[in-house]
């Protein structure tokens, strides 16, 4: 099968050590970075669906929609300014994880979480009391600072303390926290929206204080790697890590491995420059395409707006969020399962399983909103509801959306999977992960930028353009990434060098020093 050779078990060095509660409980703590970013995800499109919220900030959005009932349903939210409130965050996470590779090399995996983390309770101080709009944009971009830390170094960090047969497991936990971050989002919305008065939308973002709290505290108490340790000179305290995460004194073998890396890695004088280089293009192209995907399929927008675009099918403010409640149950139930069976199908399975799944879900979508016809603005949504909003139309995609949250283990879960935290050699992976986590952000930002708009003009025409992109990325998957299951991370070299197509960009020098530089630093 194209794209799926694997190192077998007798090229791979296989050291000794097995699964302690120490790594286990290090790798929770850790994900639980995800938080902050999925409750962002939840909180920001149920708050800009408050009638409250709107009328504060963006007052002629508000006024728009209350005056004119005849307008186009698809155009009730297009607002750049709006969108701003939601993408401004992950402009500021772009730039934010540039700093965050240098800080993560040189200061450790721990310092850079711990900085994500209290930089994002600032920005959620700020959000919550904000009193104008230049506040508020203020408070969303520290909140993308924030982000941008933690998403450079969680996924780092989890590679580096994971065991080879969990790491897939442990890798999507960061993808489980995440979820869990945007059910608890879409209950607390549901919740204080009902509040009377005008300062339930300030409570749904300060409720972010809690998971910020969570990461900050958390990273306080986290061990750093042995491979960070190694890299600013603590042998000793390496080997003792090495020790507890392995449960066994036998780590010799290894920490020669991870002090020869850390030597070898020393010689590296310019990372993003080499980076360039053609025997990392493999990595390189994988880890740019993958998030790229993971944006563009449209499965986050859905994280992203599900309130907005439940109210702009005509569901009320309840409805709309009580549909985000459910659609984000789902989404975590899957990330559940792609924990439990990642490590035993692989992620070349979930990704092509998955794709066609989403692919059924977009052109759904689409069936199940209607076409347009009659007056300019009126859909065949618009036609079936009934006087009282609660007509059979107004039920009927719920399923459909539910379907597409459990879809996302494949472009949510298996991104954090099939990215630099696993694939980059550990020469360039901190400059890797930054390019990787960069990308994902950039195509967030222009995605959530522009989905409002781009569902004004096409409607739900939208989501066949989605469909397109889902089936691009199922053939980029079948073809070009290989499977990486059960494969220690220091041998991952070995899985590009026997790839169909990226072999011919590794020589066998190259293959050789990628096979003696041991886990990454």
């Amino acid at each position: 099968m194209a794209g799926g050779a694997i190192a077998t078990q007798e090229e791979v060095k296989d050291y000794n050590g097995k699964v302690t509660v120490f790594v286990l409980v290090s790798c929770i703590i850790a994900a639980t970075g995800g938080l902050i970013f999925g409750y962002d995800i939840g909180v920001s499109g149920g708050v800009t669906s408050m009638d409250v919220f709107l009328e504060d900030f963006f007052p002629s959005i508000y006024q728009q929609m209350k005056r004119d009932t005849n307008q186009n349903q698809y155009c009730k939210f297009d607002s750049q300014l709006l969108t701003s409130f939601t993408s401004s965050l992950y402009i500021a996470g772009l730039i934010a994880t540039l700093f965050a590779s240098s800080v993560t090399r040189s200061m450790g995996r721990k310092a850079s979480i711990l900085i994500g983390g209290f930089t994002f309770l600032v920005g959620t101080a700020i959000n919550a009391a904000a009193i104008n709009l230049a506040m508020l944009l203020l408070g969303r971009i520290l909140l993308g600072v924030g982000i941008g830390f933690a998403n450079q170094a969680v996924p780092l960090y989890l590679s580096e303390m994971a065991p080879p047969k969990l790491r897939g497991a442990l890798n999507i936990g960061f993808q489980l926290a995440t979820t869990i971050g945007i059910l608890a989002a879409n209950l607390v919305n549901y919740g204080t929206n009902k509040i009377k008065g005008r300062y339930g939308w300030r409570i749904s973002i300060g409720m972010a204080a809690i998971p910020a709290a969570i990461i900050t505290l958390g990273a306080l108490v986290l061990p750093d790697t042995p491979n960070s340790l190694i890299a600013r000179g603590y042998t000793d305290e390496a080997r003792r890590m090495l020790q507890k995460i392995r449960g066994t004194t036998e780590v010799d073998q290894e920490l020669h491995d991870l002090v020869e890396a850390s030597e070898a890695v020393k010689q590296i004088q310019h990372p993003w420059r080499n980076i360039l280089q053609h025997k990392y293009r493999p990595q390189l192209m994988v880890s740019i395409f993958i998030p790229m995907f993971q944006q563009l399929t449209g499965i986050n927008v859905i994280m992203f707006y599900a309130p907005v675009l439940f109210k702009t099918l005509g569901f009320g403010d309840n409805a709309s969020l009580l549909s985000a409640v459910i659609t984000g149950v789902v989404n975590m139930l899957a990330t559940i399962v792609s924990i439990v069976v990642v490590d035993k199908f692989g992620r070349r399975f979930l990704f092509l399983e998955g794709g066609l799944q989403m692919l059924i879900s977009q052109c759904s979508m689409k069936c199940l909103a209607g076409g347009d016809r009659g007056d300019p603005g009126e859909s065949v949504w618009s036609e079936r509801r009934g006087r009282d909003g609660q007509g059979i139309g107004e039920r009927a995609p719920l399923p459909d959306l539910r379907l597409r949250g459990g879809v996302r283990l494949v472009t949510g879960a298996m991104g954090w999977v099939g990215r630099a935290s696993e694939v980059f050699p550990l020469e360039i992976r901190s400059a890797g992960q930054s390019i990787t986590v960069s990308v994902n952000l950039l195509w967030t930002f222009i995605v959530a930028q522009l989905f409002l708009m781009a569902l004004c003009h096409l409607k739900f025409g939208l989501f066949f353009f989605f469909a397109a992109l889902v089936l691009l990325m199922t053939v980029y998957i079948f073809l070009f990434l290989p499977e990486t299951k059960n494969v220690p991370i220091e041998e991952m070299n070995l899985v590009w060098k026997k790839h169909w197509f990226w072999g011919k960009y590794i020589t066998d020098h190259d293959h050789q020093i990628g096979y003696s530089m041991r886990p990454m630093v």
